[in-house]
């Protein structure tokens, strides 16, 4: 049963210390309100936390849908007690929308499937973030583009998503008439764990079911007004397939803030700053930031529509939103940040001055 939920020598390593105190592994198949679904090599068992568990955790460090817990062997009644969770191959943390901190969403993932509809919701600017967040938590992004069958003319909003994907592949599938489900389905090795995510409405339970071929997630029609949707699943849970891959499902997220997501954003934009860094060779001057300044090769390609304008400033948007956040996690950063700015007035009003007196 553990092999078939993704169980390795790797892991079986991991866990030699806790089978020395006579626990057992298992894998988060539910997450729920503090209680757990876990499965065991038994099957599966109704899991809680410890009381030290509970206490001693720091955030983020409770468990999660695919993490991988060390438990106590099942009794004849009552829920197995999970007393550790093992190290997490990767992790998808986004930023609490109220709180700002840490929230791990999925763990131990193999894919990170990032699913939008063909409809009128379907956002560019918001697939770059779901990319950032995809490549910094150590697992493969792929797009997933829902609702093939209602959309008119697909094409150009394929395209669209295709030249903000850098390095990612793109399927557009339609769970109603099954076009490109077998081509997504390829992608679902026994034993390899995927996430869906993205917002309410776009088609994830609907996906999962078309994948298994059987009705084993509830579905909600979208809002017509809105092309949004409600949330359906209100919990994550992990759904073993035919193909023998793993689905973890999870609920739509109305927002997704990034969490020290720089080496994932530097991946997501990897073409555009290979773009700038071949342009910014070419400006006046060697310290260019891009804004102002005379002979800004940047700039100037950004102006003649060469370098894609709305990229480039969702770009350093996201930069931006990662900076505030390091300072208000960063004392030291947010020092940093004052004394740049400061020295930034003082060469304003110098440049003023110089400006005064020439004239």
């Amino acid at each position: 049963m553990l092999d078939t939920y993704g169980w390795s020598e790797p892991l079986q390593r991991l866990f030699h210390d806790h089978a020395a105190r006579g626990l057992i592994p298992g894998r988060v198949t539910v997450q729920q309100r503090g209680h757990y679904g876990l499965v065991i090599a038994t099957g599966e068992v109704a899991g809680e936390l410890s009381g030290r568990f509970h206490f001693e955790a720091e955030a983020g460090g409770y468990p999660v849908a695919g993490d991988w817990v060390a438990c106590t062997p099942p009794v004849e009644k009552g829920p197995v007690m999970i007393q550790a969770l093992l190290p997490r191959a990767t992790s998808f943390v986004r930023r609490e929308p109220n709180g700002g901190r840490a929230q791990v969403v999925a763990a131990n993932i193999d894919l990170a499937l990032l699913v939008a509809s063909l409809n009128a919701d379907l956002n560019a600017r918001r697939i770059e973030r779901y990319l950032a967040t995809a490549w910094e938590s150590g697992a493969q992004p792929v797009v997933v583009l829902t609702k093939l069958d209602t959309c008119a003319d697909p094409e150009p909003l394929i395209e669209e998503i295709r030249a903000v994907a850098y390095g990612v592949e793109v399927h557009a599938v339609s769970a109603v008439t099954g076009e490109g489900i077998a081509g997504l389905s390829a992608l679902l090795a026994p034993g390899k764990t995927a996430v869906l995510l993205g917002s309410s409405g776009v088609g994830k339970s609907t996906l999962v079911n078309a994948l298994a071929g059987q009705e084993l997630m509830e579905t909600q029609e979208i809002r017509e007004d809105d092309a949004r949707g409600r949330h359906t699943t209100t919990h994550r849970e992990l759904v073993l397939l035919p193909s023998g891959g793993l689905m973890l499902d999870t609920p739509g997220m109305r927002e997704l803030g990034l969490w020290n997501a720089d080496a994932g954003l530097a991946t997501a934009f990897g073409d555009l700053e290979g773009e700038v860094e071949a342009l910014a060779a070419q400006c006046k001057f060697r310290d260019c930031k891009h804004v102002a300044e005379p002979g800004c090769a940047v700039r100037a390609a950004l102006e003649s529509g060469e370098l894609d304008a709305e990229r480039w400033e969702a770009y350093g948007k996201l930069q931006r939103e990662l900076a505030h956040l390091d300072r208000k996690e960063n004392p030291a950063a947010a020092s940093q940040a004052r004394k740049v700015w400061i020295q930034r007035q003082k060469d304003m009003r110098q440049r003023t001055k110089h400006r005064e007196t020439d004239d």
